[in-house]
C-alpha cells in the first residue's frame, strides 16, 4: 500500500511507515515523536497486537500495582491507570504520571521508544494465536466500524485484508515476528494468551516476578479472581464498556470482552481459510520457536 490517507464515510485511516493508524486518534508527527519519548527505568510497557489480551493484561497489571484497584477503594478506570501510548484517548499527561508508569501499546518494534533498548524499563508482550485473533478482530470491527476506513462487507473481505496486513496495526505476522526477533534488545517478557486462559494464576505469578512484585498467596488469589473473564465482563473499571462514548462520534456501549476462549476460530473459518492460515503461518513464522494452543482442549 502507498503511504497515503484513506477516507471513509465516518472514520479515516492513514498509512505511516507501513502501518495503518486511526486519524481521529493520532497523527504521523505524534507517532514519530514517541520514538524519542523519555523512558523511565521504572516504566512498564504492555505491548500487543490488537485483540490479543490487551484489556485483560492491563487489568492484571492494575491489580498487581494498585491496592486501591484490587480492593475497590479507588474508582479509577484501568484505562486511566494504564493509558494507551499511541492512542492516548483520555488525554493523560504522561510526564505528570508518578512512577512506576504503565502504558499500553500496539506499536511495532521499530516505532517503540528508543529508550527501551537500555533494558531497564520493562516490556510485556502478549501473543495470541492468529486464528482466534482474526475472529476477535472481525467481531470488534463489526461492532466498532468508526475506526475502519472502509468496513469490510463480509468475513471473506476482512479475511483477505487481515492476511495482507490491511488492518489496524498492520500484519499480525510482522508484528509478532518483529518483536520476537528483536527480543534481545529489550528487557522483555513474552506471554501467550492461551497459557493465560489455561493457567491464569501462573501468568499472574510470571508478571509479578518480572516486574519485581512479591505478593502473598492471599493477594495473588484475589488478583486471579478479579482478573477472570467472568468477573471482568461485569467490572465497569475494567471492561471498557463506556469507552464508546469517547472513541465514537455517536455514544454507544462497547463489548471489548466477548468470549475470551481458545478455538473460537473453528466456528467461523472455513476449512479452506484455515488451511490458508496454516500455510501463511508456516511461511512467515517457520524460523521462530513459537508454539501455539489452537483449541481449548489442546495441551503442548
Amino acid at each position: 500500500m502507498d503511504e497515503a490517507s484513506y477516507s471513509g464515510a465516518v472514520g479515516r485511516l492513514f498509512m505511516h511507515r507501513g502501518i495503518l493508524f486511526a486519524e481521529r486518534l493520532a497523527t504521523p508527527e505524534y507517532i514519530d515523536s514517541l520514538e524519542h519519548f523519555p523512558v523511565r527505568d521504572t516504566d512498564v510497557y504492555l505491548i500487543t497486537y490488537p485483540k490479543s489480551g490487551t484489556v485483560w493484561t492491563q487489568q492484571i497489571l492494575c491489580l498487581i500495582y494498585y491496592e486501591g484497584h484490587l480492593n475497590k477503594t479507588e474508582n479509577l478506570l484501568s484505562i486511566d491507570r494504564v493509558p494507551g501510548f499511541e492512542y492516548n484517548v483520555r488525554k493523560v499527561n504522561f510526564e505528570q504520571l508518578p512512577s512506576p508508569r504503565i502504558f499500553g501499546s500496539h506499536l511495532p518494534h521499530y516505532m517503540a521508544p528508543k529508550g527501551l533498548k537500555d533494558k531497564k524499563a520493562k516490556v510485556i508482550y502478549v501473543i495470541r494465536n492468529p486464528k482466534d485473533n482474526f475472529v476477535s478482530h472481525y467481531h470488534f470491527i463489526n461492532m466498532f466500524k468508526e475506526l475502519e476506513d472502509k468496513p469490510p462487507e463480509n468475513l471473506e473481505e476482512f479475511f483477505e485484508n487481515y492476511l495482507a496486513g490491511k488492518v489496524h496495526s498492520g500484519s499480525w505476522f510482522d508484528h509478532v515476528k518483529g518483536w520476537y526477533t528483536h527480543k534481545d534488545e529489550y528487557n522483555i517478557l513474552f506471554l501467550q494468551y492461551e497459557d493465560m486462559v489455561k493457567d491464569l494464576r501462573g501468568a499472574v505469578l510470571k508478571i509479578c516476578n518480572f516486574v519485581g512484585k512479591s505478593l502473598d498467596d492471599k493477594t495473588v488469589d484475589a488478583i486471579v479472581e478479579r482478573a477472570t473473564f467472568k468477573t471482568m465482563k461485569t467490572d465497569p473499571l475494567a471492561n471498557y464498556e463506556n469507552m464508546g462514548n469517547e472513541l465514537s462520534e455517536t455514544p454507544k456501549k462497547l463489548t471489548f470482552l466477548r468470549k475470551g476462549t481458545i478455538g473460537d476460530w473453528k466456528n467461523l473459518l472455513t476449512v479452506a481459510q484455515s488451511e490458508r492460515f496454516d500455510k501463511l503461518f508456516q511461511e512467515k513464522m517457520k524460523d521462530l520457536p513459537l508454539q501455539f494452543i489452537w483449541d481449548i482442549n489442546e495441551n503442548i
